[in-house]
């Protein structure tokens, strides 16, 4: 399939295909016209790079699961190093929430003051 193709049935864009390529996460072989030509695995693997991305991931973090990108991430249990990098991304995550709570404690405060408002402001 080429690569507008799967994107539409991955619910992606040809330019993340081509990036999630470029990390080395997909491939594709070339038609003698030069387009990208994808087997039909590569819908689960997009996929699943796709929920790996939105649990929180970043593509760096997706290599580690490599070896189970092509069957269901989401029900296989997870490797040792997998559950590192997961724990590891979760702990970024925790601290840049964290960070961000701060930073919106600091502006609702400085906004009672400047306002004279004691009350909460409204997000």
């Amino acid at each position: 399939m080429r690569i507008g193709e799967l994107a539409t049935e991955t619910g992606t864009t040809a330019r993340a295909l081509r990036h999630y390529e470029q990390a080395g996460l997909i491939s594709s072989e070339r038609a003698a016209n030069g387009y990208r030509i994808y087997d039909e695995r590569a819908v689960v693997r997009v996929r699943n790079i796709r929920h790996l991305l939105a649990a929180g991931l970043t593509l760096d973090d997706v290599h580690v699961f490599l070896p189970c990108l092509d069957g269901d991430v989401a029900a296989a249990p997870p490797s040792e190093k997998g559950l590192r990098v997961a724990l590891e991304r979760l702990a970024v995550l925790d601290d840049r929430i964290a960070a961000q709570t701060e930073a919106r404690d600091r502006l609702a405060t400085a906004l009672r003051v400047q306002t004279g408002n004691h009350a909460h402001p409204a997000p």
